[in-house]
């Protein structure tokens, strides 16, 4: 073992000698847990319970109210959990479903087309990398999950604009659109008309327009309620973006995106298939 892994190792057992916990976090959660177990609680039950002053009881509950995370009773001066939690739980859901229900076709999307694949969600007037698979290929070009991006460029967020309401259409196109390459479309109508080309044709094919060498082809992932909660989007350097992979990467990102959609709900109807885009480009 060399000096270098000894020092890793004693840091590391130095590290769990220690006790990282923060006091005001943890019995902030210990105020939430105590009012999901008995909602209507007030700041003299609350502290016997817990074995804390009212003062600091009081305190907690006042920035866990000023956060949504609990709701005050004005006429009973009780406390219960607030709307936060519930748009907590709400977002867990709907991208653990949405990420347990993807990792298999990611997978095999990844496999059968050897190029990167993305999962895009939209969050606020910004895109996520919910998930990404790395292609095959030596020369690779990939986002890493967890990164924010704009909507109006990316093969996978200007999808996800396209069945976004007006309302957050409109936002977008209120604020500066930054020109990130010499691609970009940064001019209002041109974006608009864009859009509804997206719409009509069902996918989304990006060039150039994000990263400068890149292609993105995406395809929009249907919730329960019909409403598009995501995007899957095929990859990589233009130089392997001919006409004859263009075709297949948009049927296989369709078919992606209609097995993830099935997925997630046995209701709703059948996504738009492969077949039916396809004849946008015929």
């Amino acid at each position: 073992m060399t000096r270098g892994e000894d020092a890793t190792s004693d840091d590391t057992q130095e590290a769990r000698g220690k006790d990282y916990t923060i006091a005001a976090v943890d019995r902030a959660l210990l105020v939430l847990e105590a009012l999901a177990d008995e909602p209507g609680q007030g700041v003299t039950r609350l502290s016997k319970a817990l074995g804390m002053t009212k003062s600091i009881v009081f305190r907690l509950l006042q920035t866990l109210e000023d956060r949504g995370f609990v709701s005050r009773d004005p006429d009973h001066a009780v406390y219960s959990l607030g709307y936060r939690i519930g748009v907590l739980g709400e977002r867990v859901g709907r991208d653990g479903s949405l990420l347990v229900a993807a990792r298999p076709v990611m997978d095999a999307l990844r496999d059968s087309t050897s190029e990167n694949v993305n999962l895009v969600v939209r969050e606020g007037l910004r895109s996520l990398v919910l998930a990404t698979r790395a292609g095959h290929h030596s020369i690779r070009l990939f986002a890493q999950a967890g990164r924010h991006g704009p909507l109006h460029a990316g093969g996978g967020s200007l999808c996800i604009l396209a069945y976004s309401d007006a309302a957050v259409v409109e936002s977008v196109l209120a604020n500066p659109l930054e020109a990130f390459t010499p691609y970009t479309i940064t001019d209002r109508d041109k974006l608009r008309q864009s859009l509804l080309r997206i719409r009509a044709n069902g996918y989304n094919i990006a060039l150039n327009d994000l990263d400068e060498g890149a292609f993105s082809v995406a395809a929009p992932i249907f919730g329960s309620d019909d409403s598009v909660i995501a995007c899957i989007s095929v990859a990589g350097a233009m130089v392997r973006f001919d006409e004859e992979r263009r075709e297949g990467y948009i049927r296989a990102a369709l078919d992606a995106a209609a097995e993830i959609s099935a997925k997630l709900s046995l209701h709703r109807s059948d996504p738009i298939s492969s077949r039916q885009a396809l004849r946008s480009i015929a």
